[in-house]
């Protein structure tokens, strides 16, 4: 059995994490696994948007640490390794890529979910930072997602107390676009990322791009990239189709070219 499983419906790749046994806990597979299917849909012109979900009742919990008990290692070298190259491979990917979180996502589990451009959460969801409770600081990113998401104080609060929240409770935090019922996620999740596959890809792509330097970014130095990007979008087919679309009065046929 693979660890992760990948399929394309149309211009979706969705991405299985497959280890329900343990509600999709990480181990070095794994981490291969998923870093091969997101280079595989980097490079695949005709994969326009990103599903990642959970098989079985979880979306992921973070590291196996059975794994811990078996090669324990340092620590700083399993995240360089593992959890370091899947977290930039999402964030790197110009593709939008949304997460179906079909269950408790924890610990790094989280940081995955919360790396994702997009998160739809089934009512059954729950999202825990975990790490405290075993004195440990957040990873993969959890700090920097968390803070760009929530601000400070809120980010702080929820990091240092391992607090769980429900679907609900994530929702009216903004740290989910929509919560729908168990048996709706999978359909609401591709019809999603249908709409997001039919837009301008590369621009979404770079607007992704713009969004993640927007944050350490001077004024200039954003207004100065925005020019570059905006030089690089006005030179794809999807613009002169967007242009001839509005000057025709029809709807668009984006490509993604």
């Amino acid at each position: 059995m693979s660890e992760v499983e990948s399929s394309r419906d149309g211009a979706v790749q969705t991405i299985t994490l497959n280890r329900p046994e343990v509600l999709n806990a990480f181990n070095a597979a794994m981490h291969r696994a998923l870093q091969a299917a997101l280079k595989e849909a980097a490079r695949d012109e005709e994969v326009r948007a990103v599903v990642v979900t959970g098989a079985g009742r979880g979306f992921c919990v973070g590291q196996d640490l059975t794994e811990f008990r078996e090669a324990p290692g340092d620590i700083g070298d399993r995240l360089r390794a593992g959890y370091h190259p899947t977290i930039l491979a999402l964030r790197t990917l110009e593709k939008p890529v949304l997460a179906a979180v079909n269950g408790p996502a924890a610990g790094a589990g989280l940081s995955l979910a919360l790396a994702c451009d997009l998160r739809v959460a089934a009512d059954s969801a729950s999202f825990v930072p975990a790490f405290v409770s075993i004195g440990l600081v957040p990873d993969s990113g959890g700090t920097f997602l968390t803070r760009r998401l929530l601000g400070y104080a809120r980010a702080f609060e929820w990091l240092a107390t391992g607090r769980k929240l429900t679907a609900a409770e994530a929702h009216a935090w903004g740290l989910v676009s929509e919560v729908v019922e168990a048996d709706r996620l999978v359909e609401r999740t591709a019809a999603l990322a249908a709409e997001l596959a039919a837009l301008p890809t590369r621009a979404i792509g770079m607007t992704k791009r713009l969004l993640d330097r927007a944050e350490t970014a001077t004024l200039e130095e954003q207004l100065e990239l925005e020019a570059q990007l905006q030089s690089v979008a006005t030179q794809t087919d999807d613009f002169r189709e967007g242009v001839a679309a509005f000057l025709e009065k029809r709807p668009p046929r984006f490509t993604g070219t």
